[in-house]
């Protein structure tokens, strides 16, 4: 037995994924796995709690559609002129890169936070996925004001999806994205073809007029549920922005995009933002309005598709969850120097599953998202002006590595101070994050020229790590 452990733990330690060296052109990716990673990503899950929500949330059928247009194209140019030109120019991970930036004590506060966040964005969607699993037991879903598990059937069959989503993430980028390929289509026709079915219960549909007026009066309304804040244009806009803000503004997609042939590979997103943020969002608000505004991705699957509709959110739950959860182990790695990726992505999957158990996290995601894109915000605007702006001031690179520093104080006082002044902003959370991008690129560049000014340093326009183009 022991020797059969160890072959398995051999094979596993090949599985390599750069972790730490920039990735080699002959491991650079086709356009079409990236298309299906971010179909499969982004027609997941999620898709069927936001969407849902935002019924919920008494959003009007003209915000909603005006807002998902914008923010989802404004996502897109995120990721093509944004993420995409610094990860081709790297060939590294964000979580490598931040090391020479801002030091190894900079990079492993940075890296804990994000693979807890991760950890927790994956436990919802596995949460998402054991509603859908808990129809075949007649395990109700908790409700939208539990915190804690209903049922200690709820608790296994979650632990039990979580085991199957870690297994695909431990076996690394290729699976996540083969996975994620051939699971978009069908989950894409599954959303689709259940909303149309549910639209003749709202009301009589025979021409655009008709649908418009059922989709004003029936589904998105304008009233919100009971309880629950409303939401406009401006909300819709902005959240589908920064839904992913960790991935584009954050920068956390270097580690998918490391593998692009070039930077162009950034629009690609649009295969994710449209059919998932745009099409799959307002599908589910059918779904929920169908249901009676019930929030039970397992339930409104099922009513809309059957069977289908309930595996539906089971694999949707995993292609969301498996990229997910890939990160969280590229981002723990780098703060466990002896252990391969896969034992610390098998490790960030157990907690994930774990934190699955507890209902809330998918219940309360809006707000969850809204924080977790603005706690890792001020890493990735300085990343961006580390990378960008400071050699066109003729300001000194990637300090932390040339000056053998454990932290870059800066950079570190620039995330604390843009989080407190941020927070501090009388404003919807939803709109925090524009200002402080600014505030934090601002904070970072002032702080650098200032003390490089009274300590004597002369400026310097060349890189000082070596860059793969």
């Amino acid at each position: 037995m022991s020797d059969l452990i160890q072959n398995w733990t051999n094979r596993l330690d090949k599985l390599n994924e750069f972790d730490r060296t920039p990735v080699q052109k002959s491991n650079f990716h086709p356009l079409r796995k990236f298309i299906g990673l971010f179909a499969g990503e982004h027609v997941a899950a999620t898709e069927f709690v936001i969407g849902a929500m935002f019924v919920i949330h008494g959003v009007s059928a003209g915000d909603l559609i005006w807002g998902l247009l914008l923010g989802n194209s404004l996502a897109v140019l995120s990721w093509a002129f944004i993420v995409a030109p610094i990860a081709i120019k790297t060939r590294l991970t964000l979580y490598w890169y931040l090391r020479k930036i801002g030091g190894p004590g900079l990079s492993f506060i940075y890296n804990i936070a994000n693979a807890v966040l991760y950890c927790i964005l994956a436990g919802a969607m596995i949460s998402v996925s054991a509603t859908a699993v808990g129809l075949a037991f007649d395990v109700p879903t908790p409700a939208l004001t539990d915190i804690y598990p209903n049922s200690v059937t709820w608790v296994v069959i979650t632990l039990l999806v979580g085991t199957v989503v870690t297994v695909f993430a431990v076996l690394g980028f290729d699976k996540v994205s083969r996975f994620s390929s051939v699971s978009a289509p069908w989950m894409f026709t599954i959303f689709i073809a259940g909303a149309i079915a549910l639209l003749p219960g709202l009301g009589k549909i025979d021409s655009f007029a008709d649908l418009w007026h059922v989709a004003q009066t029936k589904i998105w309304n304008g009233i919100p549920t009971p309880g629950q804040e409303k939401y406009g244009f401006w909300h819709i806009a902005f959240f589908a922005w920064f839904a992913n803000l960790a991935m584009h503004i954050g920068l956390s997609d270097m580690a998918v995009f490391r593998y692009a042939k070039n930077w162009k590979y950034g629009f690609v997103s649009a295969f994710g933002m449209f059919p998932g943020h745009f099409l799959a969002w307002i599908a589910s608000g059918i779904m929920v309005a169908a249901v009676n505004r019930e929030m039970n991705p397992g339930v409104m699957a099922y009513t809309a598709a059957g069977v289908a509709g309930a595996l539906a959110v089971v694999v949707a739950g995993w292609t969301t969850a498996n990229p997910t959860m890939y990160r969280a182990g590229l981002a723990l790695q780098t703060t466990t120097p002896n252990w391969p990726r896969w034992k610390v992505t098998a490790i960030a999957g157990t907690i994930t599953t774990i934190v699955a158990v507890f209902p809330m996290v998918f219940l309360r995601l809006l707000d969850f998202v809204a924080l977790y894109g603005l706690i890792l915000m001020p890493i990735g605007a300085v990343v961006f002006a580390e990378h960008w702006i400071l050699p066109k001031l003729k300001i000194k690179q990637y300090r932390a590595e040339v000056y053998k520093r454990f932290i870059n104080w800066q950079a570190l006082a620039t995330w604390v101070l843009t989080l407190a002044l941020v927070f501090a902003i009388p404003i919807h959370i939803f709109f925090k994050w524009l200002p402080g991008y600014f505030i934090a690129q601002f904070l970072y560049i002032a702080l650098v020229y200032i003390t490089d000014r009274k300590s004597g340093r002369q400026p310097s326009a060349s890189p000082l790590v070596h860059e793969r183009n």
